[in-house]
């Protein structure tokens, strides 16, 4: 008998943010996120729970500014200022599902 879970844990949240980072359908990362919970004796997310984690992780990744090292070759071909990089640097973290997803608590 399967088990639902109205909250999704931190380590299936990671999970689905590792999964989502794969250009893969969103039914083939709910097979794998219902492999991981099965793993991890955790209550298996619905579909829908998996798909609007999957799209709002996607989105994260989308609005992530870009690495220091992007932003270093960027500065080397003279096409950002040096202080970009001190910008980047201190910039805010990107944000995870697990700052932002409804969890168990």
């Amino acid at each position: 008998m399967l088990e639902f879970a109205p909250r999704i844990q931190l380590r299936l949240l990671d999970e689905i943010e590792r999964l989502s980072r794969r250009r893969a359908p969103i039914a083939e990362i709910n097979r794998l996120v219902g492999a991981a919970a099965a793993r991890m004796s955790l209550p298996k997310p619905s579909y829908e729970q998996v798909r609007v984690l999957v799209h709002l992780a996607r989105r994260f990744r989308r609005a992530s500014p870009p690495g220091v090292s992007t932003v270093a070759a960027a500065v080397v071909f003279r096409t950002m200022p040096p202080a970009a990089i001190a910008d980047r640097i201190f910039a805010a973290p990107a944000h995870r599902l697990r700052d932002r997803a409804p969890r168990a608590s």
